[in-house]
């Protein structure tokens, strides 16, 4: 593969993402200064974190085939199944649920076909193991030699990737909050924030298994902790995927607020739960508090990430 290939800012990133002030009285009447970190404005088949996560990964893929994995309305599946077809390498989608396989394609997974990504459906059970070493031995025999990168994204290289979202915003924010999935863009974001500055992760997954996660990919790609941060767990809203009636209602008033549509499984989570924090006091007066929008409603419309 020709070495221009694998050049990723022939694919016009929009970096640093933009960074634009919201003004909104639940904020301002603490003294509260919100602003929102666009990265769901970088690119349009790979936004947000998405971007972050998997430039670094495919510059070391080098052009070989990478594999991944994901459920039926992965993003990540979507992201990584673009960049090949952009780029011009092969991609590899291990699907949760070998009971799919002889269904008609969702639109995620078809568009991920239409991408070019070869889609190999796993049971459940074998998906859950899909770390163990047999499994990945499986599918490197199946497949041949391949690039993994893991589910989410979420790596070393995804977390180093990640640090730059934190340089961009050295000087701009106190607070630099983000809905959390897997742990890779915390980890990054916080070891990228300069000094005095600090990352506030919102996980939208129940389980409590979040601050393990980030702290071992500190450890491996920053060699120890890296940067301040913190979780809230309170605003996971029932686990992963669930969006009630009250979520949607703040969605759609935020949208009427200030004309910005938003993605409910993640960017509506976060921008809840600051709203929440600012009215409890949690951010002192003159505190300014920057949200990472990461993805947009058209990303989630067909899915559950």
């Amino acid at each position: 593969m020709p070495s221009e290939a694998l050049d990723l800012s022939r694919l016009q990133p929009v970096l640093p993402s933009p960074l634009q002030p919201v003004e909104d009285g639940r904020f301002a009447r603490h003294g509260v200064r919100l602003l929102l970190k666009r990265d769901d404005l970088i690119h349009p088949d790979l936004p947000g974190n998405k971007w972050r996560k998997l430039s670094l990964n495919l510059r070391a893929a080098a052009g070989r085939t990478v594999l991944t994995f994901g459920g039926a309305y992965s993003n990540h599946l979507r992201a990584t199944a673009a960049a090949g077809r952009l780029l011009g390498f092969p991609t590899i989608g291990v699907v949760r649920g070998d009971e799919l396989a002889g269904r008609p394609l969702n639109p995620s997974l078809a568009r991920c076909a239409a991408d070019g990504m070869t889609l190999h459906f796993m049971d459940r059970a074998t998906y859950r193991a899909k770390g163990d070493p047999e499994v990945l031995a499986g599918l490197l025999s199946a497949f041949g030699e391949c690039c993994v990168i893991p589910e989410g994204g979420s790596n070393v290289l995804a977390a180093q990737g990640c640090t730059e979202l934190g340089r961009e915003l050295h000087g701009r924010a106190d607070v630099v909050a983000v809905a959390c999935g897997t742990g890779g863009t915390l980890a990054g974001l916080a070891a990228g924030l300069a000094p005095g500055q600090r990352a506030l992760g919102v996980p939208v997954l129940r389980g409590g298994f979040l601050g393990d996660a980030v702290r071992e990919l500190q450890e491996e790609a920053f060699g120890g902790p890296a940067g301040s941060w913190s979780l809230d767990e309170r605003f996971h809203f029932g686990g992963y995927a669930r969006t009630p009636p009250a979520l949607h209602a703040f969605a759609d008033d935020f949208e009427q607020r200030h004309g910005l549509p938003v993605e409910r499984l993640y960017v509506a989570k976060l921008l809840y739960a600051l709203t929440e924090l600012a009215e409890e006091g949690a951010f002192l007066p003159g505190t300014t508090v920057a949200a990472v929008v990461t993805g947009s409603p058209q990303e989630a419309s067909d899915s559950s990430r």
